[in-house]
C-alpha cells in the first residue's frame, strides 16, 4: 500500500511505501529539494487521476436528440485520444529518494561544553570582572596591614619591659607611649635568670629570740632586672612547717635609688633580714625568691 506525502519546503508530491517509512520512521528526503522532513506527518489526501476529471467535447443537443435513441457504436480502430499536455501521476512526478538517510543526530547542533561557553563570553565581561576584583584585593590588603599593626602594637605593649632594656633607643618612646596608656615601664623580671647562691639564718648573741637572715642574689641576665620578692619558710626539727613569710624587696632594701635602678647585669648583691622568732625556735628553713604575678 502507499500513501502520498508532501514535502513541506517544496510542496512536491510523491508516493511512498510502509515498507520506506519502515526503514527510517517515517523520515525521507524530497528529491527535488533534497529537504529532510517526516512523510508521516504530511501525509496528503491521493487526488483523482487527471485522466477522470477531462472534458469530453459536448455534442449538439440537436445530435443528441437523433442518436438519443441508438447507443454509440465504437469500431475497433476507434482508440481515446487525450492532449499531449496531460499525463499521469506516476510518470513525471518526483519520485523519494531513497539513499541512506544520514543519522540525524549529527546534524542537530552538538550540546556545548562548559570549556566552549567560556570561550564565549566577551571580553568587556572579563575586563569588568577584573576591574571589580581589584578594589576588593587593596580593602585586602588594607584590613591585613591594619591587623599587623594591631597585633605589632599589642605585643610591644606586652613586652615594653624588655624592649626597653634590650633597644635603649626606644625606651623614650615607650616611656611617651605609655605616659598616654597610663602604663608604666618597668624593669624584666625573668626569675630563671636569678638565683641564691648562699643563705644561713644567724642567731643573735644578744637577743634570744632574733635571728638574721643572710642571703646572695646573683642576676646572671645581660641586662638589669627588678628586685625579687623573697619567701621564707621556718621548719621544726621535724621538717613540719611552722611559719612562713614573704618579703618584698622595700623590705629587705633601704636605698630608694637601688630600689628604681633594680640588680645590675651580672651582679651579686648580699641581703640581710633580721627577724623575730620569739616563741617559735626553727630548726631548719627554706628560702625562695620569685616575682608576684
Amino acid at each position: 500500500m502507499s500513501d502520498v506525502t508532501q514535502c513541506p519546503q517544496c510542496a512536491t508530491r510523491f508516493k511512498v511505501s510502509e515498507e520506506q517509512l519502515a526503514v527510517h520512521d517515517g523520515m525521507v528526503r524530497c528529491g527535488r529539494c533534497q529537504n529532510i522532513f517526516n512523510a508521516r506527518e504530511h501525509l496528503q489526501e491521493e487526488e483523482p487521476s487527471p485522466q477522470l476529471s477531462l472534458l469530453i467535447d459536448e455534442e449538439p443537443e440537436s445530435a443528441l436528440a437523433q442518436n438519443s435513441s441508438e447507443p454509440a457504436k465504437l469500431t475497433p480502430t476507434e482508440t481515446w485520444h487525450f492532449p499531449s499536455t496531460v499525463k499521469s501521476l506516476t510518470e513525471d512526478a518526483p519520485q523519494p529518494d531513497l539513499t541512506p538517510i544520514p543519522d540525524l543526530t549529527e546534524l542537530e547542533d552538538a550540546p556545548t561544553t562548559l570549556a566552549q561557553q567560556v570561550q564565549f563570553v566577551d571580553d568587556p565581561i572579563e575586563e569588568n570582572g577584573e576591574t571589580s576584583r581589584k578594589p576588593r584585593r587593596h580593602l585586602a590588603t588594607f584590613f591585613g596591614a591594619t591587623l599587623l599593626l594591631l597585633l605589632t602594637a599589642q605585643a610591644a605593649y606586652h613586652f615594653r619591659d624588655t624592649l626597653a632594656v634590650k633597644l635603649p633607643g626606644l625606651k623614650p618612646l615607650l616611656v611617651q607611649l605609655c605616659d598616654r596608656l597610663g602604663c608604666r615601664i618597668e624593669l624584666p623580671r625573668e626569675a630563671e635568670l636569678l638565683s641564691i647562691e648562699s643563705s644561713e639564718l644567724e642567731a643573735d648573741a644578744k637577743l634570744v629570740n632574733v635571728i638574721t637572715l643572710h642571703a646572695l642574689l646573683h642576676n646572671r641576665a645581660g641586662y638589669a632586672q627588678a628586685w625579687p620578692s623573697l619567701e621564707l619558710t621556718l621548719t621544726d626539727s621535724r621538717d613540719e612547717v611552722i611559719a612562713r613569710r614573704t618579703f618584698h624587696p622595700a623590705d629587705y632594701l633601704k636605698d630608694a635609688d637601688e630600689l628604681q635602678s633594680g640588680i645590675g647585669h651580672n651582679r651579686e648583691r648580699e641581703i640581710a633580714l633580721r627577724l623575730d622568732t620569739t616563741e617559735l625556735r626553727p630548726s631548719g628553713y627554706r628560702l625562695l625568691l620569685f616575682y608576684p604575678q
